[in-house]
């Protein structure tokens, strides 16, 4: 059944998600502690346990428009701001969003992930999460959910960053992935596989990414 997980829920999912690719809606304004938080400035008591449902929807990966070209403005952008090469970070977001995961579906604790005409899910429970001191200075949290079923040939443990510090909706998230440990997963730094809503073109995720 949980094969079917996506198709089943594709309608209601793609729905919520239209509100996000067509209005830009990001829910109700963020207060100045979660417009800092998501700069990377934030104070450890203000950090929330979050639900999977925070991150529940049909996501598709970043990567295939990296790989493309089709996120120069972005790059672009980024270069003036930072004074690096656009070069250098293309290569850096390479790394970054390198995956061979197609799309990923969260519905009820439950995450489906497609490689291909492949699809392995699982059941996740929330593990807690842990804040990061990045070199930077900036702070970053990370959410921890873990597979229990032995069976299922997705992956152990799963962390989520998406710039968000307490409970709300994401709009995007950077997941990292493995079946070693949550320790394990923790120290990686330079593979972030980014997601944002499965309905939203091209030209609108470069429009968020380049405004927002």
């Amino acid at each position: 059944m949980r094969k079917a997980l996506l198709i089943v829920g594709m309608g209601a999912l793609l729905t919520v998600q239209q509100t996000f690719a067509h209005g830009h809606s990001h829910g109700k304004p963020l207060s100045e502690v979660e417009q800092k938080a998501s700069e990377g400035v934030f104070d450890n008591a203000n950090v929330k346990d979050r639900a999977l449902s925070d991150w529940e929807g049909i996501w598709q990966s970043l990567n295939p428009y990296i790989q493309n070209g089709d996120l120069t403005p972005v790059l672009e952008k980024k270069a003036k701001q930072t004074g690096k090469s656009i070069s250098d970070l293309e290569a850096y977001y390479k790394a970054g969003y390198a995956t061979d995961i197609d799309t990923i579906g969260i519905e009820n604790n439950v995450m489906e992930f497609h490689v291909g005409k492949n699809v392995s899910a699982c059941e996740y429970t929330y593990a807690g999460y842990k804040i990061l001191n990045y070199a930077s200075g900036k702070k970053g949290v990370r959410y921890l959910f873990e597979c229990k079923d032995a069976r299922s040939k997705a992956p152990k443990y799963v962390q989520f960053s998406d710039h968000i510090i307490s409970p709300r909706k994401s709009l995007h998230f950077h997941i990292f992935m493995g079946n070693t440990s949550q320790e394990a997963l923790l120290k990686e730094m330079d593979n972030w596989p980014t997601f944002y809503p499965y309905n939203m073109t091209k030209a609108q995720v470069v429009d968020e990414m380049l405004h927002h």
